[in-house]
């Protein structure tokens, strides 16, 4: 059969392909192209999806997070937690918001952030008086929440600002919460492999709070809160309206393509079990959590991720562990199948970070994921049938 590609846009373009066209128009009819009306429905509408009373709008999913956290008042000396094991951008902001990222070691199953390994970091943290850390910065991973509940106790405990990295998370949720409405704000992105994707760089922030809302309208905008007054340094991370418009009409199909990946992810669970890659799940499940995988065992080759019961995930991703896992991709590569490595330097062991004074070995988990995640083709429109080449060619990798 054909190749099966890591992700492939033009089918998605093919089906919305008209409605996409009238949106752009609209645009160029209206010449106005940076913030402006677009933007703005775009706004609401998200807000609506998300549960929260406000939602702004700007140029990427990194400034939504340095949006986040500088609105939340996080500056010099400031010390935030979140994981080693996620993009650049989830530390890099902090860095840029005048802070100090501490990392905490992930939970092998999840490989989310692990909220034990914080409790333990936070009230360690809380005994030194020559540090303090003032906010948490959880990354829901592959479409999965991190543990909300846990994290929200924490923060409420000792007076932490929570904010959600949920650059891959939009439609999924925490037990009833969507991603982006429990913490003080939240940040998603629209980069083009997003579940939501825009046709260029774009992203959002989630708030319940006008205040903070209003701060990150007037930092998206060079600090301006009405033209040609700058009442502090802000940047220039203004959304633009065409990518506002493709945005909308994608805002319409979302749960529809949620809901295909999530299947696709069962698919692939059965397919990995019926192989004998993986071990067969004998626990029950609630219907909303059938894609959680198996009980893992040094038997098999192949990990699939846990899905909590608590998560409706998204599947952003779907991400196995295996042995092997660079000369396994190099056989899908030689099948025309696609993969990735999401992610494989965790973020404590990358050159820039090293004033941090972190070593290999103090963050294992996250060490020994970097060294076996492998994504394999996930989008809503990937087939069946591809989903069954992509299996077999791993059971003929491991036979």
């Amino acid at each position: 059969m054909a190749d099966v590609p890591t992700l492939d846009l033009k089918r998605q373009y093919a089906t919305i392909q008209a409605e996409i066209r009238v949106a752009i128009e609209r645009v160029c009819a209206s010449q106005q192209f940076v913030l402006g009306p677009e933007v703005e429905a775009l706004e609401a509408e998200v807000a609506a999806y998300v549960s929260v009373k406000h939602a702004v709008g700007c140029a990427s999913g990194t400034d939504a997070l340095w949006l986040a956290l500088a609105a939340a008042g996080l500056g010099p000396g400031d010390r935030v937690i979140t994981t080693p094991f996620s993009f650049f951008a989830s530390a890099s902001s902090i860095v840029r918001a005048g802070a100090l990222p501490v990392f905490v070691d992930i939970d092998p199953e999840t490989l989310n952030l692990d909220d034990r390994q914080v409790r333990t970091a936070v009230e360690r943290e809380a005994r030194n008086k020559a540090t303090k850390v003032k906010a948490l910065l959880p990354v829901h991973l592959y479409g999965q929440c991190a543990d909300m509940t846990a994290f929200q106790t924490l923060a409420a405990e000792h007076g932490l600002a929570l904010i959600e990295d949920a650059a891959q998370a939009i439609g999924a949720k925490w037990d009833t919460k969507p991603a982006g409405s429990v913490g003080v704000a939240a940040a998603f992105s629209f980069y083009p492999t997003k579940n939501l994707s825009a046709y260029g760089d774009a992203g959002m922030v989630t708030t319940n709070d006008p205040n903070v809302a209003d701060h990150m309208r007037r930092l998206r905008n060079h600090g301006s809160p009405e033209r040609y007054l700058h009442t502090e340094f802000g940047w220039n991370a203004r959304m633009d309206a065409i990518q506002a418009a493709v945005l909308r009409v994608k805002l319409n199909h979302i749960d529809d393509w949620n809901v295909r990946r999530r299947n696709h992810a069962q698919a692939y669970t059965h397919l990995l079990q019926k192989a004998g890659l993986i071990t067969q799940d004998t626990s029950a499940k609630a219907p909303e959590t059938t894609t959680a995988n198996p009980p893992k065992s040094s038997a098999f080759p192949v990990q699939v991720l846990t899905t909590s019961h608590h998560a409706f995930h998204i599947f952003h991703q779907y991400v196995i562990r295996s042995e092997r896992r660079d000369e396994l991709r190099t056989f899908l590569k030689s099948r025309g199948i696609g993969s990735e490595v999401y992610y494989p330097i965790p973020l404590h062991l990358q050159p820039v970070f090293a004033y941090l004074g972190y070593k290999e070995g103090d963050l294992p988990e996250s060490e020994r994921a970097a060294k076996e995640v492998l994504a394999l083709p996930m989008f809503p429109e990937l087939t069946q049938e591809e989903i069954e080449a992509v299996v077999g060619a791993i059971a003929d990798f491991y036979s």
